[in-house]
């Protein structure tokens, strides 16, 4: 059956091309909803730096969440800027609100896919375009990366007198997951309007676990996993250096980590560009302004 093909394909690290001869309208830009899920904390240190790179080549379509009113980012994004008012803790019920709040924002939207991102990931817009091109929103698509090597395991809190233990494969928020249209509206009863969070105390899980839990355990869609999403919970510098530019998603490691970048070289030192994001964007886009000219070298 072609669903499992394609897992198969995806887990064997084969990128999927576009579903034969059937002739559809080519997937644009505007159709993908993109979501950064942020903190007001970070706003300066790591929105600058998606700003100045990959958000500037598809800046209708990234929305960032955050949790505070901040009037420079205000005026850099507009309406492009939601302020979720979840709490700013890094909780469990913290992380569920922003994601309710971006689940039911792209929904709104009528967009034909939900892409969520980290304010640590570069996204590499042409790759992740080329990838969704090869699904239709139509059909029930979780596309993502585990951060586990097996399906996590949940008690359910079915009544008060006990619990169901269920299985499940989720896509870890930290690489950047996406949801076609068609398997967002599934999940409404358990995540639209406020559900979402009520659904994750049940299983008392983070976010990303819930959205694996809905899909898979509940809907009993199977997560297509996918070797072109990146966070900062693998080791970045395994990646292959002549691959780097065909990923969907970069990320970097913090400070106890500093180290845990992709590893390509380019016009920028690593005192210049710790995260690396900054070199990738002029490989991908040598004509941007501040990347230094061919000539320079």
């Amino acid at each position: 059956s072609l669903p499992l093909k394609i897992n198969f394909l995806h887990r064997a690290g084969v990128v999927v091309g576009a579903g034969g001869s059937r002739s559809r309208t080519p997937l644009e830009l505007k159709d993908i909803f993109i979501a950064v899920k942020t903190t007001r904390k970070y706003h300066k240190s790591r929105l600058d730096l998606l700003f100045q790179t990959w958000v500037s080549k598809a800046k209708e379509q990234t929305f960032i969440f955050t949790d505070g009113e901040d009037q420079e980012l205000r005026r850099r994004a507009g309406a492009n800027v939601v302020n979720t008012n979840c709490s700013a803790a890094h909780t469990r019920q913290a992380l569920c609100c922003k994601m309710s709040v971006e689940y039911d924002k792209f929904i709104e939207s009528q967009r034909k896919w939900f892409c969520h991102m980290d304010d640590d990931n570069y996204v590499i817009v042409p790759s992740l375009l080329k990838l969704l091109s090869s699904f239709q929103h139509t059909q029930d698509v979780y596309l993502g990366r585990p951060s586990l090597d097996h399906p996590i395991e949940a008690a359910e809190r079915v009544k008060s007198d006990g619990s169901v233990s269920v299985k499940f494969w989720f896509a870890t928020g930290g690489a950047g997951f996406c949801i076609s249209r068609g398997l967002a509206l599934k999940m409404s009863p358990w995540a639209s309007l406020g559900n979402f969070i009520s659904t994750a105390e049940k299983i008392r899980l983070p976010d990303d676990c819930t959205i694996g839990y809905i899909i898979e355990a509940l809907l009993e869609v199977p997560l297509t996993h996918t070797h072109l999403f990146h966070s900062h919970l693998e080791n970045l510098q395994r990646l292959p250096t002549d691959t780097v530019l065909e990923q969907v998603t970069l990320s970097y490691g913090g400070f106890e980590n500093r180290r845990n970048v992709v590893s390509i070289g380019g016009a920028f030192s690593l005192v210049e560009d710790p995260s690396r994001f900054k070199t990738v964007h002029c490989l991908l886009y040598p004509e941007t302004d501040w990347c230094p000219s061919e000539g320079h070298h």
